[in-house]
């Protein structure tokens, strides 16, 4: 499996040469002290494929549709959305499964990388064979795990598969805005908000 730092370089390097405009929204590093306190502050350790991440891209300038499932979050917005979901599920009820197989709506040892309309990518940090496997944690379903990547490596390596061959992420397939800025939906898809959607050419 290639490393995650391998496959944001490719990430770049298509978006560089076909969506100029959705590469140029990628943050900048974090810095090792904001992960550092980060982890301290939320009392979890943060994987190494996360920190990775972290190092090459602290999420986005501005929000785009960079990613398939939901955008990158900062450090700081992973601390934001992790603090409000455990929040809510205290609340809630949400920290208990309702049902033998059922996955609870939130869990302590969920990290959000990741996040749209409510929605959450998170990266599942409980010890066992699913430990750091790539996860969805729905705002208004329990979370699933039935379709997961088993690490971010996995997920962003299927991203950058998915650019260079016109393929998929899941579901999700890559586009182009009439702005030539980088837009993921499902296949067959021709238009956003009343603009033509064109396939996103491979490598």
């Amino acid at each position: 499996m290639a490393s995650v730092t391998e496959a944001w370089a490719r990430i770049e390097d298509w978006m560089g040469r076909h969506t100029p405009r959705s590469a140029a929204v990628l943050a900048p590093a974090a810095a090792p002290s904001a992960i550092t306190a980060a982890e301290v502050e939320l009392e979890l350790v943060f994987p190494a494929e996360l920190v990775e991440s972290l190092r090459r891209h602290d999420g986005l300038t501005e929000w785009a549709n960079v990613l398939p499932e939901a955008a990158p979050l900062s450090v700081a917005g992973i601390v934001e959305h992790y603090q409000a979901r455990m929040d809510i599920a205290e609340d809630v009820d949400g920290f208990t499964p309702h049902g033998p197989e059922a996955e609870p709506w939130w869990h302590e040892l969920w990290l959000p990388f990741a996040a749209s309309d409510g929605d959450s990518q998170v990266i599942d940090l409980r010890p066992g064979p699913g430990y750091a496997r790539v996860g969805v944690a729905p705002h208004d379903n329990p979370g699933d795990f039935s379709e997961a990547w088993p690490s971010l490596g996995a997920y962003l390596t299927n991203v950058a598969d998915a650019l260079e061959t016109s393929g998929a992420v899941g579901a999700w397939h890559p586009y182009l805005t009439v702005g030539d800025e980088l837009w993921w939906s499902l296949a067959g898809e021709t238009e956003l908000n009343g603009e033509p959607l064109r396939p996103a050419p491979p490598r």
